[in-house]
């Protein structure tokens, strides 16, 4: 969430005329009742969901917790259709243009590379 606010926020609002943003939410990366950094399990309230509804208001609490994001927000079909498709878990950064992806950002948040996103983001502004 740290990462999320220092960074992709401050660079949706840099970009915002150069490109679309879209945060796209899917399963819970770090459920209470599966896979759990050690210190975030004090912190972990979310379980997996068991239905659309508790994945609906899972996004919901946690974009509660944001109410600053720039674009909008959707979420993933209860299949996690998009989250297979694009190997989101359990986050990821991607460019599209025309439905072809034209960046596809390591696994976040510790494999982000924010230096070579905005590079890219760049080239978008500039053409």
């Amino acid at each position: 969430m740290r990462a999320f606010k220092q960074h992709f926020i401050p660079m949706v609002k840099e970009f915002e005329r150069a490109v679309d943003f879209l945060i796209v939410y899917t399963a819970e990366a770090h459920p209470s009742d599966g896979w759990v950094l050690p210190e975030n399990r004090a912190s972990a309230t979310i379980r997996n969901h068991r239905d659309v509804q508790e994945r609906c208001a899972a996004a919901k609490q946690m974009f509660d917790l944001l109410p600053e994001v720039p674009c909008p927000v959707v979420m993933d079909e209860f299949n996690d259709e998009t989250s297979v498709a694009y190997r989101s878990l359990p986050e990821r950064l991607y460019i599209l243009r025309n439905g072809i992806v034209e960046y596809q950002g390591g696994p976040g948040p510790f494999q982000y590379d924010m230096d070579e996103l905005r590079s890219k983001l760049e080239a978008h502004r500039e053409n």
